[in-house]
């Protein structure tokens, strides 16, 4: 089979030619391999003559018109996907490399090497980068945790000391004193 499409790179447009036969013969025989015998049982209360003109219509009018409609589909989609252009430029691609004495059909492996580590070094630095970056945003996140724990804290000692204030106040209206004039005492002293 390659053989064949050696000898075809020289006409272009071959490759979209190819394309196209295959798919016919592809369709042509998918739609037309029901045969008669499958076709009369999937209509056995009919007779022998009624099955074969039922057939015989089967075979012209829906065949014939699914085979029309699928191949101007798949036509269509080769159009609006450029598939011709896109074969046709493989076609040339294919030819130069054939018609290029340099061109090595053999891969250098010194040079695929070279690229794998060059790939995978790339790769190791970028998830270097990747968890440097999550090591500080993990620091940070820490650092906020800290904080807002020092801030609860904080809060909790203030809300002992109005606990404290609320029972002082509570103790010196229970024995008759004025709140305001102890703590302003308080304050000078």
């Amino acid at each position: 089979m390659e053989e064949a499409f050696k000898s075809e790179t020289v006409i272009p447009g071959v490759r979209h030619s190819n394309l196209k036969t295959s798919f016919r013969q592809c369709l042509g025989f998918l739609l037309t391999a029901f045969p008669f015998e499958d076709f009369a049982k999937a209509f056995p209360r009919y007779t022998g003559a009624e099955q074969d003109l039922l057939y015989q219509l089967y075979v012209q009018q829906v065949i014939t018109s699914l085979h029309e409609n699928m191949q101007e589909e798949f036509n269509v989609v080769c159009h609006a996907t450029q598939v011709g252009t896109t074969l046709d430029t493989v076609e040339h691609l294919v030819e130069q490399q054939s018609l290029d004495p340099l061109f090595s059909k053999k891969t250098n492996l010194f040079h695929l090497k070279h690229d794998v580590l060059a790939t995978k070094e790339n790769e190791v630095r970028l998830l270097q980068g990747l968890l440097d970056k999550v090591d500080d945003q993990k620091h940070t996140t820490k650092a906020r945790i800290k904080l807002l724990k020092k801030k609860h804290a904080e809060s909790e000692d203030t809300s002992g000391l109005t606990a404290t204030l609320e029972k002082i106040r509570s103790m010196m209206v229970k024995y008759g004193g004025d709140i305001d004039e102890w703590v302003s005492d308080q304050s000078k002293a």
